[in-house]
């Protein structure tokens, strides 16, 4: 059976990178983007800032006020979130992508898995040079530079991804997954945070290895029946997710703030139903059912993440939608410790309905 060859492509310290490029001149001065709140000229949050703010202890979520007090004394520049600005950035680099790709997935404005198993023919010694050659094509039509995961699945490609930074390109071969995953942190998986952390330090597990050598009875027992299976899988590289588009185009959705940051999924859900009531309101007048179902989330530290679900067969009920959300909220918050400020949901990749066959006795016309 041939490889799969998947990549996941991670702009780096895009939203700050994105403000080098408008403004070259700054390319060697700390640069911090922020959401301001409007209370003050200073109150908000960093959003994301370049390497050079970084070395002066500059981080996500930091409120601005302490990024300056440790930026006093530089160059320092800081900038407002500019998202219109970001998009079209981030459109124009997963429009390359596409070309390069059998299948692509942009998991949010600088993150994607390109699936190029097709073009390199399974090859990890011709994904090295096609990897390469993507990086180059994007710096060469839009001057921003990102770095590369390539592994047989979404999984290691991830891991692999955030190995190295910035602009890194890191392979993983089938053959090396075992060597690579082995002796990383169990926080390295996704759905490791905080609490399932301590959880597993409590247990002895300390290392991705640690972790796949727990039987997987007792995994479930302790973590459930689908994370425990999770953790089992992961633990040894295996992750059999398609890369697959996440149906944007034509979609349905909408997005609003929670009354208060939160991790309660009864409290999302709650905000969740009343955008489903809004969205289908406006879907029931189409002559479609769905295929997919999306939830988006931005965090305290004003992150944001995408996920999305295609359904096995076409659907046109509010109750599909809300299961479909709960269940991809409920994963994503085993995915991070971080509470959230805004959520959303939508629908997507319509599908026509088929006329509905006549009744035979409209064939025979009277007389």
């Amino acid at each position: 059976m041939q490889n799969r060859v998947v990549i996941l492509a991670d702009f780096d310290y895009f939203f700050a990178q994105c403000e080098e490029l408008r403004n070259p001149i700054l390319k060697d001065k700390p640069i911090v983007v922020g959401v301001y709140s409007g209370r003050t000229e200073i109150s908000g949050a960093v959003s994301t800032s370049n390497y050079i703010a970084r070395k002066y202890g500059v981080k996500s979520g930091m409120p601005i006020f302490l990024a300056i007090r440790k930026l006093e004394g530089t160059e320092a520049v800081f900038f407002p979130v500019d998202h219109e600005y970001y998009e079209e950035i981030s459109d124009r680099i997963m429009q390359i992508f596409r070309n390069y790709a059998s299948d692509m997935e942009q998991v949010s404005i600088d993150e994607a898995y390109l699936d190029v198993t097709e073009q390199v023919q399974g090859s990890f010694e011709k994904a090295k040079n096609y990897a390469e050659e993507i990086k180059t094509e994007v710096k060469k039509q839009v001057s921003i530079s990102f770095t590369i995961g390539v592994g047989p699945n979404k999984l290691v490609a991830k891991i692999a991804c955030d190995s190295q930074k910035p602009d890194g390109l890191t392979i993983i071969t089938p053959d090396e997954i075992g060597c690579f995953l082995s002796p990383l942190p169990v926080d390295r998986l996704l759905g490791v945070g905080k609490k399932i952390n301590a959880k597993m330090d409590s247990m002895g597990i300390i290392t991705i290895d640690d972790l796949a050598k727990v039987d997987i009875q007792k995994l479930i027992a302790i973590f459930g029946q689908n994370l425990g299976l999770y953790f089992y899988n992961a633990a040894r590289g295996i992750d059999n997710e398609p890369v697959r588009e996440s149906g944007e185009a034509g979609s349905i959705g909408r997005m609003g703030t929670l009354k208060e940051d939160t991790r309660d999924i009864s409290v999302i859900m709650a905000k969740i139903k009343e955008q489903i009531e809004d969205i289908y309101n406006e879907f029931i007048t189409k002559n479609m059912s769905f295929r997919l179902v999306g939830i988006s989330a931005v965090m305290t530290d004003l992150s944001g993440k995408s996920r999305s679900k295609t359904l096995d067969k076409p659907a046109k009920g509010k109750e599909t939608i809300y299961k479909g959300a709960r269940e991809l909220f409920e994963k994503y918050l085993t995915e991070t410790e971080r509470p959230i400020r805004r959520v959303g949901v939508k629908i997507g990749s319509f599908v026509k309905e088929e006329p509905r066959q006549k009744q035979i006795t409209s064939f025979f016309q009277s007389s």
